[in-house]
């Protein structure tokens, strides 16, 4: 009996996945554990395993379609089966009883060693399965590592080894991805390896595209409102409809933040880490805050309250194709260069289309800075189910009043909007937790240190 394909629910109120690119044709062969199907949600973009080796047959959702999870979208036959074995076309199969294939391939078995630390900082900074390593001595070290990403990865029937995102942009561009040499790890080709390919190729040829538009797009032309974009847009369409939005707009002195800023990047330049961005800055000052005030770190789940003991920010961040939210888990337990590096990570991550479904789920407040774009305030939809988010805008230079006397300086000024959920937060209970975060902000070595 041939084998049912079935697309595996990845998020638990997750209904349906868009359907990218069949990686096989139908008749082709598969082998169990080989990308078939690259598939996105509202956060990821996935590669879904063959569940048996055999033949891909039956295909019952196409490229740009949607497909229901834990339903079947193709068959694999065994040898000896044939097309006549197949249920009735577009017959949709129950949801399965049996686990969810996994999205990963099966790790192989673990080697037994342990790690020195430096080696397992390392790996969770890569995101690296430590169990795929080799090690040469007792335990797996830093050279262990080196050697393994140094090692071009092996994939089925000698196919490159590139992120979902980067086969898309060279599919979209007709970008031939044996001319690029991948920068990820064990030579994995990222998306932004695509792009840099096109920004060498003749403009005439192949126009480049801009970082945070897609690819291929001209004027004129449509595309289907699916995938990411879709599901972005019935998110926040909902928190919008569902949660009573409040807004408070509060101006802080960002004086003595830039300040206490610079003093640590001169250390982190001496202690060779990378600088310290405000967004950093204002996540750890955040986390703070929000520890001692539990109602703007909470969510309402089925007609409840819910008050959550980590406190985990997100930070939005603008991709290609959309808009994700990276999450800094336990931020208020991190030190601020922990914190930094962290975030850095995330950001990188997200732009290559990397982040693991660890990496986006579980926040509890979201940060939305558009300051470097210019814009100097602005309100931001809040990111279900959570009960606020924070936009920030750029930091300006303005006359205050910095006194009785009414003396005026020139002082750096920055404009903070807190979208809240009525539902949960009143306007006093949200302008508390502003005063306090201006407070700190403005004083920001009584809780760095």
């Amino acid at each position: 009996m041939p084998t049912p394909f079935i697309m595996p629910k990845m998020d638990m109120d997750q209904e349906v996945v868009t359907i990218i690119e069949w990686l096989k044709k139908e008749g082709e062969q598969v082998t169990k554990g080989e990308p078939v199907i690259v598939v996105e949600t509202d956060k990821v973009t996935s590669e879904i395993e063959s569940p048996e080796t055999g033949t891909l047959a039956g295909i019952l959702y196409h490229e740009n379609e949607e497909a229901p999870v834990t339903q079947v979208v193709a068959y694999i036959l065994a040898e000896g089966e044939s097309l006549e074995d197949l249920p009735r076309v577009k017959e949709t199969a129950p949801a399965s009883t049996e686990p969810t294939p996994t999205i990963q391939a099966t790790p192989p078995e673990p080697t037994g060693k342990r790690a020195t630390p430096v080696a397992e900082k390392m790996a969770a900074e890569m995101n690296l399965d430590l169990s795929k390593v080799p090690a040469k001595g007792e335990k797996i070290t830093k050279k262990d590592i080196e050697s393994f990403l140094s090692t071009p990865e092996k994939t089925p029937e000698g196919r490159l080894a590139a992120t979902p995102a980067a086969r898309r942009l060279a599919k979209e561009t007709e970008l031939d991805l044996n001319c690029i040499t991948g920068s990820g790890p064990r030579g994995r080709i990222q998306e932004s390896d695509v792009i840099k390919s096109l920004a060498e190729v003749s403009p005439v040829d192949t126009p480049v595209p801009a970082p945070l538009k897609l690819a291929g797009l001209t004027a004129g032309t449509s595309i289907p409102l699916v995938g990411k974009r879709k599901r972005i847009g019935e998110r926040l369409t909902a928190s919008y409809q569902n949660s009573p939005h409040i807004y408070l707009t509060v101006e802080v002195d960002m004086s003595n933040l830039e300040a206490s800023r610079k003093r640590m990047n001169k250390l982190n330049e001496k202690a060779g880490k990378s600088s310290i961005s405000v967004t950093a800055y204002l996540a750890k000052l955040v986390a703070l805050t929000l520890k001692n005030h539990p109602y703007l770190n909470a969510s309402i789940v089925d007609d409840r309250i819910v008050f959550w003991e980590e406190v985990n920010v997100g930070i939005a961040t603008a991709v290609p194709d959309g808009l994700i939210v990276p999450v800094l888990h336990q931020a208020d337990q991190l030190s601020l260069s922990d914190l930094n590096e962290r975030m850095r990570y995330l950001g990188k991550q997200a732009r290559d289309n990397n982040l693991t479904r660890e990496e986006l789920d579980g926040g509890t407040f979201t940060i939305s800075n558009l300051g470097m774009y210019g814009i100097h305030s602005f309100t931001a939809i809040i990111n279900p189910p959570q009960t606020g988010i924070l936009a920030v805008g750029a930091t300006v230079r303005k006359p205050v009043v910095t006194d009785e006397d009414d003396s005026v300086e020139v002082r750096p000024i920055m404009s903070m909007t807190l979208s809240l959920d009525h539902r949960i937060v009143d306007g006093a209970v949200g302008a508390e937790f502003l005063a306090d975060l201006v407070r700190v902000i403005e004083n920001p070595d009584m809780v760095i240190y």
